[in-house]
């Protein structure tokens, strides 16, 4: 079959580049003809040395385009992307096509989904975030630091000032909402989606338009097996990925200013100030490699994933059971799914930073983080999120959709 991968990025700089990309190198491995259509280079080294199709629309990411009026323009209708995409479209059979959509509004904007439908081409999409759905992407209220219980769009919604930039920044998301939905078609016109958790699942249903077919296909990750870490010959607590505040990381630094526990930082974003200022002698390492960010996990006494907000599963929580590392997980978020407590790892009370350390002093214990650690090890191992199975449920959902009329 033809498979038109979409990402706004061509390379990896998250989890949703991460999967897209792996995928579409995946199913080339399979023998299928591959399209990658991404909105930003560079293209990642793995997909310019496969068989895979590239078309790149060459674009700025809308959050680092310094002229602020075309990347308003461009979040809510790219009008080059939706033109791109019917040129791809005309060149395949679409009797047999899939286009598979993974990350759109960073770049690409709605329009390329509309222009797909428009063209009679069968379109899923995991939706990898809640941006389908609410205007801001995450239910979270960012200057209340909480979740947010508010119906998306609603007049409630509309009125709430939830966005970290401002009010008028969240005026300028609930339009982009708005043309998606009304449209783009995203998620109204999209009658199969995937998504990566039971957990996300939840959060989505009670949003999507009746008769949507939900697939749950996880995510892969690219861990080899080996020999489980020892997580008890090391001091160090561990946080990888954005440092950004819904993703808790000022919890963990105030525990780290007050108890002088060796706590590293293994990722950049804009709350890395406040570690510095409230963690002096904490490690930061700002963003690193994957290969480097694995390193660093490995050797960690214990993951810490201290997120406020919902997440859709928290990759690096599996990255880390598959090393042998337990992890402390939030227990409003979806990674708390895949810690069993007190048996692989430890749950703690949501934004409280009493409760974080607690569960860190815990694991003071070298005994009980040995047995997490290997706990998690053997729970993975015996079910891993290998990029094979990954191919598989796709290919599974793909022959779903192709098979309708």
């Amino acid at each position: 079959m033809n498979v038109v991968v979409v990402s706004d990025f061509a390379h990896v700089n998250g989890g949703n580049a991460a999967v897209a990309l792996s995928s579409a190198v995946g199913l080339a491995e399979q023998g299928h003809a591959v399209t990658l259509f991404a909105g930003a280079g560079p293209v990642d080294p793995r997909i310019q040395s496969s068989p895979i199709t590239v078309v790149c629309t060459d674009q700025q990411s809308i959050g680092d385009d310094p002229h602020r009026t075309r990347a308003m323009v461009q979040g809510i209708w790219n009008v080059k992307a939706a033109r791109a995409m019917a040129q791809v479209l005309q060149a395949v059979d679409l009797r047999h096509t899939i286009v598979h959509v993974h990350g759109w509004d960073k770049v690409l904007s709605s329009s390329i989904v509309r222009t797909a439908l428009s063209m009679g081409a069968k379109v899923v999409c995991t939706l990898h975030d809640y941006v389908s759905v609410c205007p801001n992407g995450g239910f979270y209220n960012h200057p209340h630091d909480k979740i947010c219980p508010l119906r998306p769009l609603s007049l409630s919604c509309i009125r709430e000032g939830c966005d970290r930039r401002g009010y008028a920044h969240k005026l300028w998301r609930v339009a982009r909402q708005v043309v998606q939905k009304q449209w783009g078609l995203v998620p109204d016109g999209i009658r199969h989606v995937m998504v990566v958790s039971e957990f996300s699942r939840r959060i989505l249903e009670p949003y999507l338009p009746p008769g949507t077919q939900i697939h749950l296909v996880q995510n892969m990750i690219a861990v080899p097996q080996g020999v489980p870490a020892s997580p008890d010959e090391s001091t160090a607590y561990v946080m990888v990925g954005r440092m950004s505040r819904e993703k808790g990381p000022h919890l963990l630094a105030s525990v780290a200013g007050r108890t002088g526990w060796n706590v590293r930082f293994v990722g950049g974003g804009e709350g890395l100030a406040d570690i510095g200022r409230v963690a002096p002698r904490a490690t930061v390492t700002g963003w690193v490699p994957h290969d480097n960010a694995m390193k660093e996990l490995a050797s960690a006494r214990a993951l810490v994933f201290p997120s406020l907000w919902y997440e859709t599963e928290g990759l690096v929580v599996l990255e880390a059971a598959a090393l042998g590392i337990p992890a402390i997980v939030a227990d409003s978020c979806a990674a708390r799914d895949l810690v069993m407590d007190g048996d692989t790892g430890l749950h703690f009370r949501s934004g409280d930073e009493q409760a974080l350390q607690s569960a860190m002093a815990r694991l003071q214990d070298d005994r009980l983080v040995q047995r997490l650690g290997a706990a998690a090890y053997h729970r993975y191992w015996k079910h891993p999120r290998s990029t094979t199975n990954h191919i598989r449920d796709l290919e599974r959902v793909y022959e779903l959709v192709l098979g309708e009329h």
